[in-house]
């Protein structure tokens, strides 16, 4: 079976929609525009939606922010503006799932790979890297070299 490989606008428009366009009101063209975008602010409702479109509990999605659920919590009910650094992280977080969907032609495929110890990252499962800082782009490394049939 020969799957197409979607356009970089394709995926990004793509991310938009998974967290929500009513909270971004910017086009995203690069992964630079997260910083741009985070910058002016970013409503907490965007958790939400990372959160119901890829099926992922709410204390997950807190620890891959280093946060606590309650304060996710409080974040979306309070309607707050999220601070940038927590942004860029959700905006990367949601890329490289979008990517490792497409990487592996299903989210199911993805998640069971995310919890598998895998010797490029050190006998290290690649979900343990989501939350510390540069391990969302080591992750999203891999699944490159996976991509082009690179050993990994």
């Amino acid at each position: 079976m020969i799957q197409t490989e979607k356009t970089t606008t394709e995926h990004y428009d793509a991310l938009l929609d998974i967290l929500g366009r009513k909270y971004i009101n910017s086009k995203i063209e690069s992964p630079f525009d997260f910083i741009n975008i985070a910058t002016k602010g970013v409503n907490a409702n965007v958790i939400n939606n990372f959160r119901k479109h890829f099926n992922i509990p709410r204390h997950t999605t807190a620890e891959m922010l280093n946060i606590s659920a309650p304060t996710i919590y409080r974040w979306v009910k309070e309607d707050k503006k999220l601070e940038r650094n927590f942004s860029v992280q959700l905006f990367e977080l949601a890329d490289l799932f979008l990517y490792g969907n497409e990487v592996f032609g299903s989210q199911t495929n993805f998640f069971k790979w995310l919890e598998l110890p895998n010797t490029a990252l050190g006998g290290l499962e690649p979900k343990e890297l989501l939350e510390i800082p540069n391990g969302v782009s080591k992750v999203r490394d891999l699944l490159g070299r996976i991509e082009y049939g690179v050993y990994s």
